[in-house]
């Protein structure tokens, strides 16, 4: 069991959270939530002992090992990769290696025979002699092939070592697991894995995640950071989510009967659990769930943004064409001989290679080059999100009233500060310099900059980094509504499965598989016999 105790994080400028007093229990995961800066990766540093709070503590049972995602990729670069697996569990490496030291001494003593015993001895005891075969195992799980694991983490491209230091962080089965963002840049098959590994886990995950389809997967419990305070929620994400927006109803309907709101959120709570899941908690969920009285639901203080996205007018019949088209970086060839066509009411999801992805992109906007051809329908308009928003706001030092005055037609502030407010910028906000924007305020500002110039192809690439839940949530309703023909790519499950019923996946070989299907749909026919 982890327990925090009063717990509070106050800077002389502002307080986090206040009076915290949560226990996690072995057999559960917990899903952290909150605004960005609520303090989600704070709270997690402080359970890890990273940070200390500013008052109260946190406490484990005392055999209890705790295991945390290393954020740092290039932290162990000189290191083997099956080495660096099993430092995950940094005693069991420490004996390893002192043993095999005392083993290698030319002048081998009475005294090392000794010490070598009792190594020897906690070695077996901790599961030693079978580290290199677990190790060997969680790597392949996440897609680390054998011939990469006696490399060195400096041979390795970004995408395996952010997978090597997640299999590290799982290794040698810890009690409490922390993850702050495990997805983030692995691959469908290696989350659809790691989804696995943890729905089986005996002891206590906490994770920190934006991809709301993996925190529907694994959560029993989600973590909310919300009014300066964190209060645990029985359910996954979809869970906590409807019953924040049916808080929100029944408190604007103070004079609604109370029986009414109790049948009202009988019924919401038989929905959830009858909900399938392959989770082994599901069952016991279902009784948390059962347990669940009005009280327990409270309204959020999340503000969401507007996206909505209005067409200029009706496609035509030839939207895009794209024939034996070849895209290289330097010698490599990242697509080969692309034929393709845009029908109409496509939303269609590029996965696969990233590199590739943004590169088509960029070939169809006319900002890079290639060899085929590429040919819009005359009724055509496009507009474009590209995942390097750099170029925007770089030296931009105009205000953001300014900033989006570059691309509209109407140039009046009451109608700029109108889209502003739709992205939650308002007041004094609208006021500041493009160029101090954070990154999701950046996004944001994309956003605002597109549905200020309606089109009928809307084109994007990543379109949900750096965006907090609630601005996720905005985008994807945003696209699912739009009327229109949609290109996009995104490593976010839920986001692409509710928007796209076409697939394009481009392999990292240059070829690629076209089909009409939604995601959900593909990952069954084509990556799920294969995680």
């Amino acid at each position: 069991m982890l327990s925090v105790t009063n717990v509070s994080v106050i800077f002389p400028d502002k307080k986090l959270f206040d009076d915290v007093n949560l226990q996690f229990t072995p057999g559960n995961c917990y899903g952290i939530i909150g605004a960005n800066g609520a303090g989600k990766s704070t709270f997690l540093k402080i359970l890890s002992g990273e940070k200390e709070p500013s008052t109260g503590s946190v406490t484990m049972d005392k055999e209890a090992r705790m295991s945390k995602l290393n954020q740092d990729h290039y932290a162990f670069e000189e290191e083997v990769v099956l080495d660096t697996v099993i430092m995950g569990n940094r005693r069991l490496y420490d004996i390893g290696k002192e043993k095999d030291a005392i083993y290698m001494k030319p002048d081998f003593t009475d005294e090392d025979g000794i010490r070598a015993g009792e190594l020897e001895a906690e070695f077996a005891e901790m599961g030693g002699y079978e580290a290199e075969s677990e190790a060997a195992t969680l790597l392949q799980g996440l897609g680390i092939t054998t011939d990469k694991h006696n490399l060195k983490m400096s041979e390795l491209i970004e995408a395996d070592k952010v997978k090597v230091l997640l299999a590290q962080a799982l290794f040698g089965q810890p009690d409490i697991l922390l993850l702050d963002e495990p997805t983030n840049g692995i691959d469908i098959r290696a989350v659809m894995w790691l989804e696995d590994f943890l729905m089986n886990f005996n002891g206590i995950v906490i994770v920190v995640s934006h991809d709301r389809y993996f925190l529907n997967n694994v959560c029993t419990h989600m973590v909310d950071i919300d009014y300066g305070r964190i209060q645990v929620t029985v359910g996954n994400y979809d869970f906590w989510y409807e019953a924040s927006q049916l808080a929100q109803r029944m408190l604007k309907e103070q004079n609604k009967k109370k029986e009414d709101k109790i049948k009202e959120l009988q019924e919401f709570i038989q929905r959830f659990s009858a909900n399938k899941s392959k989770s082994r908690q599901a069952t016991s969920r279902k009784k948390l769930l059962d347990k669940i009285t009005l009280d327990d639901i409270k309204p959020s203080s999340r503000r969401y943004p507007f996206v909505g996205f209005d067409l200029t007018r009706e496609v035509g019949n030839e939207i895009l064409n794209v024939e034996g088209l070849t895209l290289k970086e330097e010698d490599k060839v990242l697509l080969k001989d692309f034929s393709f066509r845009v029908n109409k009411g496509d939303k269609i999801g590029f996965i696969g290679n990233e590199l590739a992805i943004s590169k088509f992109f960029d070939a169809i906007e006319g900002k890079a080059d290639y060899e085929g051809d590429i040919t819009w329908g005359q009724t055509i308009t496009h507009t474009y999100f590209p995942k390097d928003n750099t170029a925007f706001f770089e030296g931009a030092t105009m205000n953001l009233i300014d900033w989006m005055r570059q691309y509209s037609e109407e140039q009046s502030e009451i109608y700029l500060r109108g889209f502003l407010g739709k992205m939650l910028f308002s007041g004094d906000e609208v006021l500041k310099s493009a160029n101090v924007l954070s990154g999701g305020e950046r996004v944001r500002m994309m956003f605002s900059r597109m549905m200020i110039r309606p089109a009928n192809v809307l084109i994007f690439d990543q379109p949900t980094n750096h965006l907090d839940l609630e601005s996720i949530e905005a985008v994807n309703n945003g696209l699912i509504n739009f009327k229109s023909n949609i290109l996009f790519s995104s490593l976010d499950h839920q986001f692409v499965s509710s928007v796209a019923n076409r697939i394009v996946e481009i392999f990292d070989d240059g070829s690629y598989r076209d089909v009409s299907l939604t995601y959900d749909e593909y990952i069954e026919k084509f990556v799920a016999d294969q995680k």
